[in-house]
């Protein structure tokens, strides 16, 4: 046998056994993935989302996805000729626009249970509408209305449990119900998040189209892997935090709160990214854990 054969399947070798650990650590338990940004975009990043989630479900963890689906969304609003109204910042959704965001949502949902069902794994899609699962009251933008947007106020996990025992693979888009039984948009962090806490997840990865957190954004030698919930507090009070940044690692942190137990944050952008920060020691991400939680990397 070749040397260099010998050394590189020797290499192949050592990566499954540092994967391991982490494969027995979290054997049937749930992870929820929200899955947006750049890799919702590029059709290759899509395809090995979809390939990491479809491993981790093959080696008995319960992934969950959420999807959100902002840009494509966009697109068809451009295509068919609307205008869109912005209040402070956040895109107002009107009847109209509703309409198409569910239609698009709907769209994207069914394609990667397609991708899913092609790796031979058993996938469904369903809405926050389904079962009740969210339910929402209309949110505001400092005080002003922004239309069919919602913020979350039940989650109810039952369909979720009812899938994830029957071995199928959930993917979530995130529109929900309000008492009078309209639909909402919901923020897809937002929905990842409350999610993941009414499920109990063990993790919560969110893939971005940022590398992860930083102490200092100007200095990519700040990225920090792990952080604990009361330095991120910390870092946020000490203004080290904005941007879009801030409410994400708020829902990180208030995930870990409500029993999560890890809060990932990834860079979509990154071929395999689920797959080299939850299987390997060093990790790429951010890794965001409970004060009582102990270090997992550099052991």
């Amino acid at each position: 046998m070749e040397e260099k054969y010998m050394k590189e399947i020797l290499e192949k070798a050592e990566v499954l056994i540092e994967a391991l650990p982490y494969i027995q650590r979290f054997n049937r338990k749930i992870i929820v993935v929200k899955y947006g940004g750049s890799a919702m975009v590029d059709e290759e990043l899509k395809k090995s989302v979809i390939q990491d989630v479809t491993l981790l479900k093959l080696v008995g963890f319960k992934p969950i996805i959420v999807h959100g689906g902002g840009k494509e969304i966009s697109k068809w609003i451009d295509k068919v000729g609307m205008e869109t109204e912005f209040v402070n910042g956040l895109r107002k959704t009107d009847a109209a626009t509703m309409e198409v965001a569910e239609m698009v949502l709907g769209k994207v949902n069914k394609s990667l249970v397609q991708m899913v069902e092609e790796l031979g794994v058993n996938a469904i899609g369903i809405s926050g509408k389904d079962g009740g699962m969210l339910k929402v009251d209309k949110k505001l933008s400092n005080g002003e209305d922004i239309g069919y947007v919602g913020e979350i106020k039940e989650v109810n996990p039952k369909i979720l449990y009812d899938l994830l025992e029957k071995d199928f693979l959930p993917i979530v888009c995130p529109i929900g119900l309000d008492d009078a039984f309209n639909t909402y948009n919901i923020n897809a962090d937002d929905a990842a998040c409350a999610i993941a806490r009414a499920v109990s997840a063990e993790k919560l990865a969110f893939l971005t189209d940022i590398e992860g957190v930083y102490k200092d954004p100007e200095d990519k030698s700040t990225l920090i892997s792990e952080l604990m919930v009361k330095d991120a507090k910390k870092l946020i009070g000490d203004g080290y935090i904005g941007g879009g940044m801030l409410p994400k690692l708020n829902n990180c942190i208030d995930a870990i709160e409500n029993g999560v137990s890890r809060v990932h944050i990834l860079d979509g952008r990154i071929a395999h990214c689920l797959l080299l920060e939850i299987f390997t020691n060093k990790g790429i991400g951010t890794a965001i854990l409970g004060d009582k939680e102990m270090k997992f990397y550099h052991e």
